[in-house]
């Protein structure tokens, strides 16, 4: 049987006849006989017993619709699906997230996707760009924001925003009173420095080098927002993402571009062999406008 012979024969035994089927199809009577006497011609028997005019279904018929109802139950779930796909609303999104930016970015971008996607789902963690890697490979995450190009050939990496890394210089310090951009060998508070592994920490070595400075840090921390933390605390000055930065408390700190400037780039991961459905193309069409959004809020 093919599955248009399928339908028409789960209709006709909803409806009881062939002007019910051909109702419940939405086509016309011939159409619906031609496609009975199509399938009863394939099977090699009788589906029905034709008596003044009604149909009436035979043993075989009745044995074949136990089945044939499973499998419409099933083919209902199929076209429910297909409709959800086209709109995105029965996709389940697994985005990971490096700490800074979950806190920073994601927040802003997850509103307004809630509202365009009601009945979609969302999953979301956090985890150091080394850890979204694998993530991404081994399919236990749908797509990644991480301000590092991880550079592997498995992950496809497209930067969505960008932006220049800032100075977070507490009230009472030297480097806070002037608004202008603040030259590396012009800093003269202590740095709440970044771990020698962070991917910024690595821009801002190779910046120092390039300028003859060394950049030394007594207290370094593992994340972005700690440093804000400690800033906005006073305990000394700090270097970061302009993301973290758009967060700061401007009542507690000055922020201050770099000169030159080090560029950051916000890139979006998701894993090469692995196309993104509609619902997590429009969440990056989101994150990406909150990510500009926190940009145009810099001094």
């Amino acid at each position: 049987m093919r599955l248009r012979h399928i339908e028409v024969f789960h209709a006709i035994m909803q409806a009881g006849t062939i002007s019910g089927a051909a109702q419940l199809l939405h086509i016309s009577q011939p159409a619906v006989t031609k496609v009975l006497q199509h399938c009863e011609l394939q099977l090699g028997m009788p589906l029905f017993d034709r008596l003044r005019g009604k149909l009436y279904p035979t043993p075989e018929a009745q044995r074949l619709f136990v089945e044939i109802d499973k499998l419409n139950r099933d083919l209902v779930g199929i076209r429910r699906l297909a409709a959800n796909l086209k709109t995105g609303e029965a996709e389940q999104v697994r985005l990971v997230t490096t700490p800074a930016l979950a806190t920073a970015i994601v927040p802003a971008a997850m509103t307004p996707w809630c509202k365009a996607f009601p009945q979609a789902r969302c999953s979301l963690a956090t985890h150091h760009t080394r850890e979204i890697v694998s993530a991404l490979l081994l399919g236990e995450a749908d797509l990644a924001l991480s301000l590092q190009d991880p550079r592997h050939p498995g992950i496809k990496a497209e930067a969505i925003a960008g932006g220049a890394m800032v100075a977070l210089c507490p009230l009472h310090s030297p480097e806070a009173q002037d608004d202008g951009p603040l030259g590396l060998a012009d800093i003269r508070t202590e740095i709440v420095g970044l771990q020698s592994d962070d991917p910024l920490a690595g821009l801002l070595h190779h910046a120092g080098e390039a300028l003859g400075q060394q950049l030394a840090s007594r207290i370094t921390v593992q994340t972005y927002q700690l440093a804000r933390a400690l800033v906005e605390a006073g305990v000394g000055m700090t270097l970061v993402d302009p993301f973290t930065a758009a967060s700061a408390d401007l009542a507690k700190v000055r922020v201050r571009p770099l000169a030159p400037p080090v560029a950051v780039n916000l890139y979006l991961l998701s894993a090469a062999s692995a196309p993104l459905g509609q619902a997590s193309r429009r969440l990056v069409k989101f994150i990406s406008a909150a990510a500009h959004a926190h940009l145009a809020r810099l001094p």
